[in-house]
């Protein structure tokens, strides 16, 4: 039997998400190779480029999804770019794994799932990492028993040592908590109809004019509720926690609790620093996942409705940040290809 070739990904974006993919896929991933990669900067591109075996570096996305060898697709540009490098791999039937946001609001989102929709089929996975963590897939799995009943609450909590100088108080919504409102909707199997965010008294800790900690509360059409407490400037670690209440028993994630140590009078063990070490393993799950799913001519995993959604529900939330009160979300019918 002739051995398959390898699928070869061209990865758009050169940044630190970008170059920590193509070096999983160069490292770790099997059945997969980088075959191209852009980035507006061009040395930057050039530099990922030669640490995984030598690729075509490019600097226009177009230019990088028609090189030879390209199969798919891989996005880590910053956001706002998101909407025409995907216009740009559905003319070229490329399959596509998108880091989240899958764009940074609701109108462009919907234009997205229109244009994908217009294909007749899927041809992108969202990049909402969280549901190929362990942790996570073994809550997941556990709600979907029903052994502990119907879920009446989530409770989140969402920590950075330190954000980026270019970080915004809206930021905190649309770049961390937007992982939370689809870890919610893929947990609990419900939609977000309205979302409330409130305020305590900047950390000190906090630059200037940036509102951290937040308490953000989300209202479910299943009737549950669910919490997230974000502060991305607590200056000890990174941790992510999730804890499901329901009718006959709760569960958590997220303690990190794989080693303790107990001596000279103390015990006690370690705190993530960053997302690549609390996350690596689902990320290294999620990439190989897709480049398994794509080699089988299948789309799965988080959709471009799961992308839409969490972004109207972070549009919301911007809303509610910005002006205070309870904010609706504002969703189009479901159309039936992410049925």
């Amino acid at each position: 039997m002739t051995e398959r070739a390898p699928l070869g990904v061209a990865v758009i974006g050169a940044g630190r998400v970008g170059a920590d993919h193509a070096r999983r896929i160069h490292e770790v991933t099997g059945g997969a190779r980088v075959a191209a990669v852009a980035d507006v900067d061009a040395e930057r591109a050039k530099a990922v480029a030669a640490r995984v075996g030598g690729c075509p570096a490019h600097t226009d996305p177009s230019a990088a999804m028609a090189a030879d060898g390209v199969d798919a697709v891989l996005i880590a540009s910053p956001g706002p770019a998101h909407e025409a490098t995907l216009l740009a791999a559905f003319e070229r039937d490329l399959p596509v794994l998108c880091e989240k946001p899958l764009t940074p609001d609701a109108a462009s989102a919907l234009r997205v799932l229109e244009a994908e929709q217009r294909l007749g089929r899927r041809r992108v996975q969202v990049g909402f990492m969280r549901r190929y963590d362990p942790e996570y897939a073994e809550l997941k799995a556990l709600l979907a028993t029903g052994r502990l009943g119907r879920p009446l609450m989530l409770h989140n909590v969402h920590r950075n040592v330190a954000s980026a100088p270019f970080f915004t108080s809206s930021m905190l919504v649309t770049d961390s908590v937007a992982h939370e409102a689809d870890a919610t909707r893929w947990l609990l199997g419900h939609e977000i109809t309205a979302v409330t965010v409130l305020r305590p008294t900047p950390s000190s800790g906090a630059p200037d004019g940036l509102q951290d900690p937040q308490f953000v509360v989300f209202e479910t059409d299943g009737g549950a509720l669910s919490d997230v407490e974000i502060f991305v400037n607590c200056g000890f670690g990174y941790q992510v926690r999730a804890e499901v209440v329901c009718e006959r028993g709760t569960a958590r994630i997220g303690d990190g609790h794989a080693l303790v140590t107990h001596t000279a009078g103390r015990w006690g063990g370690t705190v993530a620093q960053d997302w690549t070490e609390r996350f690596g393993t689902a990320y290294d799950r999620e990439i190989q996942s897709w480049v398994d799913a794509t080699r089988r001519g299948e789309v799965t995993g988080p959709s471009v409705w799961d992308g839409y959604a969490a972004a109207a529900v972070c549009e919301a939330g911007v809303r509610a940040l910005r002006d205070g009160g309870r904010v609706q979300v504002e969703l189009v019918d479901r159309p039936a290809l992410y049925a």
